[in-house]
């Protein structure tokens, strides 16, 4: 199980909607205790794909991000990005994609701008398994 404040959802949520029509992606990072994991910070990234149906997360971004997890003592837990056209499920190229298996990758669906889905998965190789959110 993953949970995050309810105001980092809704800062996930705004930047995804500003980033329409292309995905939007992020980092997250926090503490894992009792086997959960807690997210305590999230990162807005630039996808420097600039596409509806995949992106890559800016390098120096990503460096930066991680350098402000050590600063605060704060462990990566994975990331997140938006589905602009897609349910909030992991597309073939994000299993492809997820190269870690104890990350987690959250992922958000605007089909239906109203009402978004956000959901958390744990990938490895071909299977994506909902590891379930909780939103504070």
């Amino acid at each position: 199980m993953i949970t995050m404040k309810k105001a980092d959802y809704e800062t996930i949520l705004e930047h995804a909607r500003k980033e329409l029509p292309n995905e939007a992606c992020g980092l997250i990072a926090g503490k894992i205790e009792n086997g959960n994991k807690v997210i305590e910070k999230v990162y807005l990234l630039t996808n420097i794909d600039h596409s509806n149906e995949h992106f890559s997360l800016d390098p120096k971004e990503q460096f930066l991000a991680i350098k402000d997890m050590r600063a605060n003592g704060l462990e990566p837990l994975g990331n997140w990005h938006s589905h602009p056209e897609s349910p909030s499920r992991p597309s073939e190229e994000d299993k492809r994609l997820a190269y870690d298996g104890t990350a987690s990758y959250l992922i958000l669906s605007l089909m239906d701008n109203d009402h978004p889905v956000f959901n958390s998965f744990k990938i490895t190789g071909d299977v994506a398994e909902n590891e379930g959110l909780v939103i504070e």
